[in-house]
């Protein structure tokens, strides 16, 4: 026969673990993950990696518009934080699908602030006019971001063009 007796520091501590596993488990499941370190895109069969994490500084956005082949100027046009609004309307919805057709998603950043870097392009090919690249980053990622004319009947795409 055994006997076996608890005190009761140790039905606290065995409680204050469940609720601290309880809590954990929790964060787990709710806390929305951030993950977008690299994105592969096939363009005509090829497939080339792009590295989305690690810009910290404007210099860091220059590096990264550079893996797509865009040349800009070493200083921004603008930097601004900016909130992406918690309900799209029709134009952030559409711009969001531009965003899901780069394999993006602004959705999940609804309510957050977040930085623009805004650099002009300087080796954009067939076009006389001003263009600009948009990036959008959110705690040293980046969440989106576009390739734009200044014009008012000009274009706007992805980082890819």
């Amino acid at each position: 026969m055994f006997i076996y007796s608890l005190r009761a520091s140790t039905v606290k501590l065995v409680g204050v673990i469940c609720v601290a596993l309880t809590v954990l488990i929790t964060l787990i499941a709710f806390v929305p993950t951030y993950a977008i370190s690299s994105q592969t895109a096939g363009a005509k069969g090829d497939s080339t990696s792009y590295s989305y994490d690690k810009v910290k500084t404007a210099e860091d956005v220059v590096a990264f518009l550079a893996q797509f082949g865009w040349q800009t100027d070493a200083s921004p046009v603008e930097v601004k934080t900016v909130t992406v609004p918690t309900e799209f309307d029709k134009v952030y919805a559409a711009y969001n699908e531009l965003q899901k057709e780069q394999g993006l998603n602004l959705s999940r950043y609804k309510g957050k602030d977040v930085t623009r870097y805004t650099f002009a392009i300087t080796n954009y090919k067939d076009y006389e006019g001003t263009v600009y690249a948009n990036v959008l980053v959110y705690r040293n990622r980046v969440i989106g971001g576009d390739v734009c004319s200044a014009d008012v009947s000009g274009f706007v795409h992805g980082f890819e063009g």
